[in-house]
């Protein structure tokens, strides 16, 4: 089965994957190249008009990445993760959505 888009990482999650537990990182791992795959909204999800998340259960643990569609590549789809949090209650924090959309503008400009 072929790739539906390609992963960037920013700096941002190569930040939080120093910071959580090797399992836990494979595990994130494991489920972008599966979300690369098929269209799962258990995986990646939409959050708003341009954030989506990259969503992984681990260890009675949610783990997200946020990210945004690059469309400046014709010749490749491309998703920017931005970068992660450990999910502490059934909301995801406002603060994080607006980071990650700062983040966009800054990759933008």
């Amino acid at each position: 089965m072929e790739n539906r888009f390609e992963v960037v990482m920013l700096q941002g999650v190569i930040d939080f994957f120093e910071n959580i537990e090797e399992k836990a990182r494979d595990k994130i791992i494991f489920n972008i190249h599966k979300a690369r795959k098929i269209n799962d909204h258990k995986l990646f999800k939409k959050l708003t008009g341009e954030i989506w998340e990259f969503r992984t259960l681990y260890n009675k643990k949610q783990y997200r990445l946020f990210a945004f569609w690059d469309k400046t590549n014709s010749k490749k789809t491309i998703v920017v993760a931005t970068h992660g949090i450990i999910k502490k209650t059934k909301k995801i924090p406002s603060k994080e959505v607006a980071k990650a959309i700062e983040i966009m503008r800054k990759f933008y400009s």
